[in-house]
């Protein structure tokens, strides 16, 4: 799916870029999360992020990924699509779309909206109002 970030910058400059664009405060661990997740269609779990962070610079805290992710999600910069009821994905791709969730591999891919489409809805409880709607099709290997 097409994100409208754009791709010809290198991922710092970009990531810098989107963070002020928000009004996010610069901190280097923000930088460096959004490094990670922002600057490309990616959808990842927190520990993937932290994993990703350790291993090419060193130390930074599950609680500072974690609020950063907060953070990122309040600002409208990434989504949250719980998976399951143990994880939770964080999605850089902010256009309206789906998913299926591989239950093999614990891959996330999208779908359009386009390719997906609805009968009818359920009636609304009263006073309400639809927000969005967010499909996760789960699927696995054939047996």
């Amino acid at each position: 799916m097409a994100t409208t970030r754009p791709g010809s910058d290198a991922p710092d400059v970009l990531a810098r870029r989107l963070l002020e664009r928000h009004g996010i405060r610069l901190t280097t661990q923000r930088l460096r999360v959004a490094e990670v997740l922002l600057t490309a269609p990616r959808h990842m779990t927190a520990e993937q992020i932290l994993s990703s962070l350790r291993s090419s610079d060193g130390h930074v805290s599950k609680a500072t990924v974690y609020n950063t992710l907060n953070l990122f999600v309040a600002q409208g910069l990434a989504r949250e699509i719980h998976a399951d009821p143990e994880r939770c994905v964080y999605d850089s791709t902010m256009s309206p779309h789906h998913h299926f969730q591989n239950l093999d591999t614990g891959e996330m891919i999208d779908i359009r909206p386009e390719d997906l489409s609805f009968a009818r809805l359920p009636e609304l409880p009263p006073g309400t109002e639809i927000a969005g709607v967010d499909v996760v099709i789960r699927v696995r290997r054939k047996a």
